[in-house]
């Protein structure tokens, strides 16, 4: 069994016990979070595809971390000009782990 969700303008493949990492939610550790935005289940059998979204469908887990990712670099540069940019981002993430899937 297995669900296409979104979240944070992005889309997971998720399953009952598995860990996801996605962008930073309100909450707090412990915290039960459901997510409605269900496009797509299937029970192995039966695969059923939302347009754009399924009803009375969810995905419910809790929250295990709140960190920030690895850094990355953003450099500009344009050449015979002069012009060099250097700037560094961590992006939050939160990691949740995925419960049940509500069919």
């Amino acid at each position: 069994m297995f669900a296409i969700i979104q979240t944070g303008g992005k889309q997971y493949r998720v399953a009952p016990g598995d860990i996801v990492k996605v962008e930073k939610l309100s909450g707090k550790i412990g915290d039960p979070v459901t997510f409605d935005k269900v496009l797509l289940t299937s029970d192995g059998n039966n695969v059923s595809i939302g347009t754009p979204y399924l009803e009375e469908r969810s995905v419910t887990g809790h929250i295990t971390r709140h960190g920030k990712d690895r850094k990355i670099i953003v450099f500009k540069y344009k050449k015979r000009k002069g012009y060099r940019r250097k700037q560094g981002h961590r992006q939050d993430f939160t990691l949740i782990k995925i419960e049940d899937i509500k069919i």
